[in-house]
């Protein structure tokens, strides 16, 4: 995107799912195309993500958010916002891919972003989510977005069968982590295809966190011992 000038916005919450097959010689992973008339990364391949919506902080759920997992979220939100980036990572996957990470359950249909996901019968499976990443757009781009990245067995989806047509992403396919990273990446989707091996051989490896630091980008690693 192109640089800004003046004072940079402040980055937004937001949350990405990285479905993992795991079902074939290799692991898989879930990657979309989005459209090119974006201003925000058109034409790139990603994971299904997008901005916390308020409904998030109030979605029925069929599981909790493993207590571990939790934890490491500890570090970059209260339990409450963490929990509701948890939910919007599944909730998001399913507008833009039609897949739904989830148990099948009844609960009163509701109005809003939601809506949709449970007039499946289905209610989200948080207990299917690990935590892996964070990281932060650079300040010099007009949209900043401080993102929390998942990850889910694919399956714990309902279905392999999209529910829904998708909306902001293109294009959906399955790619073996090897091919994935040939694709037109984002700089932090590359750098998150990289870290996925890592976490499938190490399980309790502690989470890199992405960011800018004095005009500089800064990795660091993170592992859940002190809240933020």
């Amino acid at each position: 995107m192109p640089p800004r000038t003046g004072r940079a916005v402040r980055p937004r919450d937001a949350a990405t799912l990285i479905v993992l097959r795991r079902d074939g010689p290799k692991p898989r992973v879930l990657m979309g195309r989005r459209h090119g008339g974006h201003d925000f990364m058109p034409d790139k391949w990603v994971f299904p993500g997008g901005r916390i919506d308020p409904s998030d902080f109030r979605a029925p759920v069929a599981t909790e958010l493993r207590p571990e997992v939790a934890h490491r979220l500890s570090t970059s939100a209260a339990p409450r916002r963490g929990r509701a980036l948890a939910l919007s990572a599944i909730r998001e996957t399913f507008e833009e891919t039609g897949l739904l990470l989830a148990r099948p359950g009844h609960y009163r249909p509701i109005a809003g972003p939601w809506r949709a996901f449970l007039e499946h019968a289905a209610l989200p499976d948080l207990a299917a989510l690990d935590y892996i990443a964070r990281a932060v757009t650079p300040p010099m781009v007009p949209k900043r977005y401080d993102a929390r990245f998942f990850m889910a067995d694919a399956e714990r989806l309902i279905s392999l069968e999209r529910q829904a047509d998708c909306g902001e992403l293109d294009e959906i396919a399955w790619f073996e982590l090897e091919e994935a990273l040939t694709l037109d990446l984002p700089t932090v989707t590359h750098f998150v295809l990289r870290e996925i091996p890592l976490k499938l051989a190490d399980p309790h490896r502690p989470f890199p966190y992405l960011r800018m630091r004095r005009g500089q980008r800064s990795m660091t690693t993170q592992d859940g011992a002190h809240a933020a």
